[in-house]
């Protein structure tokens, strides 16, 4: 029998529950709506280069699937944040979307995928009976 790997741990000691109902809905709309705010990166790199501009659009489209299918959450909420203030400030664009993407990237970095997420099912709380 293999031991975990870090990711496996880390995981587990930081989301000890994945919630389910009506908590765990709210989280998946989050995951959502933090996906879909990355898709729309596309239209804001108006300003920047073309090896930057298609960096940041690949980067930010992975970090979109993986926060719509909840895997890697914490990780890739963290990338969210960083991904939109680093466009609000290379595209000198302040504009309040930006700044409450990375606010709900941040927060789904602290609160965790919730039950309906390949994060909870690959790493969730195993009951051996």
């Amino acid at each position: 029998m293999s031991t975990p790997g870090p990711y496996y741990l880390a995981v587990q000691r930081l989301f000890s529950t994945f919630p389910n109902s009506w908590p765990g809905a709210g989280l998946l709309i989050l995951r959502l709506a933090a996906g879909f705010s990355l898709v729309a990166v596309g239209t804001m790199l108006d300003g920047l280069g073309e090896t930057a501009a298609l960096s940041l659009r690949c980067a930010s489209l992975v970090v979109a699937v993986l926060l719509s299918i909840g895997l890697a959450t914490p990780v890739a909420g963290v990338v969210n944040a960083a991904i939109q203030v680093g466009i609000m400030l290379l595209s000198k664009r302040y504009d309040s979307l930006s700044v409450v993407a990375a606010a709900v990237g941040m927060a789904l970095a602290m609160l965790g995928p919730g039950a309906w997420s390949l994060d909870a099912w690959v790493f969730g709380r195993k009951r051996i009976v």
